[in-house]
């Protein structure tokens, strides 16, 4: 099963100053900045998917700036995301539509023509279909019954444009490898989705819309998929929002699938901020301690103008927090002491109040201890990856975006070890038809990495 990781720019800066939080002198944003298989050393990966409303254009704009896109068309996927490298030549580059960045469109703003040319000039070794994404879903409907009006008309939109899709891949002799996608408002629809697209010639397909679906939603369409396409099809879960479950998927033969989750829980989700393996190979969550920039956080500024807290106060308790962290790591300061100064900052920040106006201490409790847990079993000491042997604690502060990447790129290598231990069907574990792009030997234009791969940490503790 092969892990693709969906890329968003997802970089960070190598120099970064962590005591004085602020970015490298002279810092130029993408070339300066790494991404996780150059921080790391090694890909936490198995592949980079990249989504064309990411990279945006005429039609949609997207999250690269112009020149970025411009740089990304000219040079192609593999030398843009810095896997022009030997140790990188067998990761795979997957490339999507995007859907959900035109969903409230009435038809997709790309044809199949300008989506194969796309992926083409890009040097991708995937390249799915254009689809439209279906947001109905019911599960107790079989074969093609219900569904709306809209929900059907898009879901031949997509059919049809898999059809034209195929045709103009074969017509242009293109050299990655196309991925039917599937969408349906239930098992049954998708069943008959993957259907039609085994008979058209697929043998990849990428099941789409699934994000907003539970665990055992989407495991019902892929046991349905399952029913209605030979064993040898190749199946991709697009946008897997479930990634800490892929366990409970091995059974169906998943040859890959996409998703940012183990990066993005890095700093979205409330408790489980910080990954680590357990001895029986399942992942263990630690929530990471929260120490915003008091002149930055919106908590915050609001007491200060509400007049609860003086914004001198702020800083104070910030530096104090920050100081109590360090200490702690360095063994220079009590566990009761530390979650002292840390909550005494953190609970304004994070609940939006001061100690004294808490209803009750439920909230503060809670904090409380999973902070204790966290500081008391220092995941960070456990881990060996760089980023943690590097920055220690400063890892598991949730503090701006250098931090808090690091920390979802740290989250990436964990996950990857645990899906390289899931068993896997033999007939879905090699693709074939993997290709490198072959721009990769191009010399690649920008600056060493060694260059970038300093990371400062002289004075990462403090005093």
């Amino acid at each position: 099963m092969r892990f693709i990781y969906a890329d968003s720019l997802d970089v960070v800066d190598p120099a970064y100053d962590f005591v004085q939080d602020r970015n490298a002198e002279g810092r130029t944003p993408y070339w300066d900045d790494v991404y996780a298989h150059e921080i790391l050393g090694y890909a936490p990966y198995d592949g980079i998917l990249v989504s064309r409303g990411i990279v945006g254009g005429a039609a949609v704009g997207g999250k690269y700036t112009e020149a970025q896109a411009m740089r990304f068309r000219r040079v192609g996927a593999r030398t843009f995301l810095r896997l022009d490298r030997p140790q990188f030549a067998k990761l795979a580059i997957f490339g999507d539509c995007g859907a959900f960045t035109y969903h409230k469109e009435v038809t997709p703003p790309y044809s199949s023509e300008n989506m194969v040319e796309f992926y083409e000039d890009g040097g991708f070794t995937h390249g799915c279909s254009v689809d439209h994404i279906i947001f109905d879903f019911d599960e107790s409907l079989t074969g093609l019954s219900g569904g709306s009006a809209e929900a059907k008309r898009r879901f031949d939109i997509t059919l049809e444009n898999a059809s034209t899709f195929l045709k103009a891949s074969h017509r242009l002799r293109s050299h990655f490898t196309a991925l039917g996608v599937i969408q349906g408002w239930s098992p049954g629809s998708m069943a008959e989705a993957a259907r039609q697209l085994v008979a058209m010639g697929y043998s990849y397909l990428a099941l789409g819309g699934t994000v907003p679906l539970k665990s055992p939603q989407i495991k019902a369409c892929l046991r349905a998929i399952r029913e209605a396409v030979p064993t040898r099809t190749r199946l991709h879960i697009l946008g897997f929002a479930k990634a800490d479950e892929i366990e409970s998927f091995s059974s169906f033969g998943i040859t890959s699938f996409d998703t940012t989750s183990p990066l993005i829980r890095a700093f979205k989700d409330a408790k489980a901020n910080y990954y680590l393996r357990a001895e029986d190979n399942r992942l263990t969550y630690y929530t990471a301690i929260r120490v915003p920039q008091a002149l930055e956080n919106p908590k915050l500024m609001r007491l200060a103008k509400r007049g609860l807290l003086r914004q001198e106060d702020l800083v104070a308790l910030e530096r104090r927090a920050l100081d109590s962290l360090r200490a702690y790591d360095r063994g220079r300061c009590e566990l009761e002491a530390t979650l002292d100064a840390v909550l005494a900052y953190a609970t304004p920040a994070t609940l939006g109040t001061t100690l004294d106006e808490l209803p009750g201490s439920r909230s503060v409790a809670d904090l409380r201890a999973r902070y204790a847990r966290t500081l008391t079993e220092r995941p960070w000491k456990q881990c060996s990856c760089g980023i943690c042997k590097e920055l220690s604690i400063e890892v598991i502060i949730f503090r701006a975006s250098n931090r808090n990447k690091r920390r979802g790129i740290h989250n990436l290598g964990v996950f990857k070890a645990l899906v390289d231990t899931l068993p896997t069907r033999s007939e879905h574990h090699e693709d074939s038809d993997l290709r490198s792009d072959p721009r990769s030997t191009k010399s690649s234009t920008h600056r060493p990495v060694v260059r970038r791969s300093r990371v400062r940490t002289t004075a990462i503790c403090g005093n």
